[in-house]
Parts: structure tokens; sequence; C-alpha cells
């Protein structure tokens, strides 16, 4: 792809808010396929487009979820970049199946968090599976984002998926594990610091990779042959507290999923709680037993 192109397509992405990895992903599949037919992908046709997504299917085996994100990124450059958008039908997307995660169980999750491993590992593990976040959004935490004063007891998510903040839950035994983890690993570290830093340059945000193979790690330690990455604690905080009987729409906001238009979403200075008869038992083996008090979040009403 050639420097003036390239350009265009950032351009165009920085201006309708992709997130960095969304932008690296489609640049890196665009050039692909521009070095597998050593042209310009401005010259590149509709049947060539077919062709090539068929080679990634046939021969080199890819996910359908991978094919589709070539797909995408061929879209956006041709539709939006080039402004040719009568082309879009041409460049197909395929149907991608639905598969159900194989989620932990209490005892597996507090197995994983019972392993051998760094207090950092264990920590941003926890983490992981006492609020929910994604990956990207644990990784991106900083000091300031915890807010333990005891009206609120709740952490920041800030910028999520589609740049949105939210707030998520703070218990007080994941309170104390993050105050003793701050103690002893981040002592010298100001609140706007990261929470949990890359080991070999502490100005950088720990990489999603990193905190992957934390649990892979942990699982395969504990003895755990369930397929999945550190993404199943997320799998888990939402579905323990759906069997606990915490509501779907509750959830839904602590995950950060859309939520229907006609519920009020998170203001970022005042919103209420309300207790749910559902409990959720973390694993008392590590500390984490405690009655979770789901968030139910109001926005205040504003006038012009």
């Amino acid at each position: 792809m050639t420097t003036l192109l390239r350009q265009r397509m950032i351009d165009a992405m920085v201006l309708r808010g992709f997130r960095p990895r969304t932008q690296v992903s489609y640049l890196r599949a665009v050039s692909q396929m521009a070095r597998h037919y050593h042209r310009s992908p401005e010259l590149i046709t509709d049947q060539e487009v077919q062709a090539y997504l068929l080679h990634l299917v046939r021969d080199r085996q890819l996910a359908r979820t991978s094919v589709n994100q070539v797909s995408s990124a061929t879209r956006f450059l041709i539709c939006e970049v080039l402004g040719q958008a009568d082309r879009r039908s041409r460049i197909p997307m395929a149907l991608t199946p639905q598969r159900l995660p194989e989620v932990l169980s209490r005892a597996e999750v507090a197995a994983v968090l019972a392993a051998p491993m760094s207090l950092k590992a264990r920590t941003l593990l926890m983490t992981a599976y006492a609020t929910g976040m994604r990956v990207s959004e644990l990784c991106n935490l900083r000091g300031c984002d915890i807010d333990s004063s005891p009206d609120r007891m709740c952490i920041r998510v800030v910028a999520g998926k589609g740049g949105h903040d939210r707030y998520s839950l703070l218990t007080p035994e994941l309170l104390e594990q993050l105050r003793l983890y701050w103690r002893q690993c981040r002592r010298h570290a100001r609140p706007e610091d990261w929470l949990f830093p890359a080991r070999l340059d502490p100005s950088k945000a720990l990489d999603t990779r990193s905190a992957g193979r934390y649990f892979h790690i942990a699982r395969n330690a504990a003895g755990i042959d369930k397929v999945g990455g550190i993404h199943t604690m997320r799998h888990c905080f939402a579905t323990h507290l759906l069997e606990a009987g915490v509501d779907l729409n509750s959830i839904s906001q602590l995950l950060g999923h859309a939520v229907r238009a006609d519920r009020t979403l998170t203001s970022g200075s005042n919103f209420s709680r309300r207790q749910h008869d559902g409990s959720v038992c973390f694993p008392e083996s590590v500390g984490l037993t405690c009655k979770v008090r789901v968030l139910s979040m109001t926005a205040a009403q504003f006038k012009p």
C-alpha cells in the first residue's frame, strides 16, 4: 500500500474514532492483501478480493472471524476511503458460528486464583474475575481509577470498548488485595500511573498478551483443561452473577454492553445502588467471599 493511500486510510479511521488496535488490524489486513497481489489495493478488483478471501479460508484455514476482519478492512478502504460505496455488496461477509464459552465453576476459579504466581499476576486475575472487565480495560487501569470511598466503592473504566466510560464493582476483599499489591509492587508509583505496568518499561501499560499468559499459566498449574483465555474470567463473572439471581440488564451495564434505549445510563458523578436478593460468593480460599452489591446506575437529569 502506498504511503499516501495508507495515510488517507489512517486519517479516515482517526476521524471515525477507531481504536488504535482496530487501526493496526485494518492496516495489516489491507497490506497483506496488497503484498499477495504485488500491487496497490486500490487496483485490486472485486473478483480478486473474493479470491483472496477464499485463499484465506481454504489454503490458510483462518477462522471466519479473522476472514471477516479482512472483509471489513477491505470494505472500509474501498467504500470510505476510495469512495466506491457501490462495491460493498461484492465484498462478502461470512456468517460466523456462535459457540458457547466454556465457563469455569466457582471451584475451578478458586483453583486458578490459588495457583502459584506472582502478586501482580494474582491481583490482575482477581480483578478480572471480580469486575468482569475486558483484558484491554484491565491493562489500562490506573491507580486513580480505584475509588475506595465508603459511599462509592467502584472502579472506573475509562474509554472501554466503543470509547465508553463506565463503573464496575469494587468489593472490600478486592480492595484489600489491590492495596497489598500497591504497597508491595507499586509503592513508588503515583495515582495517575498504570496499575499494571509493563515489566521492562513501567511507563507503558501491561500488554494484553502478557495478561493472557498469566491466565494460561495459572490455569495449567491448576490442572484445568477447559479451553479459553483470560476472557473466560469475564464469562465467569457474568455467569455466576446470573446464577445468583442478578438481572440481565444490571449485568449488561457492568459488562459495558449496550442497553435498551428506554434505560438510563451511567452518570459520571451521580448514581444510586440497588441491593438484589442474589449474591455471588467469590472463592473463599483466596479471601474473596462476599455479597456483591450490583450497581443500578441512573443518569442525573440536567437542564440545558
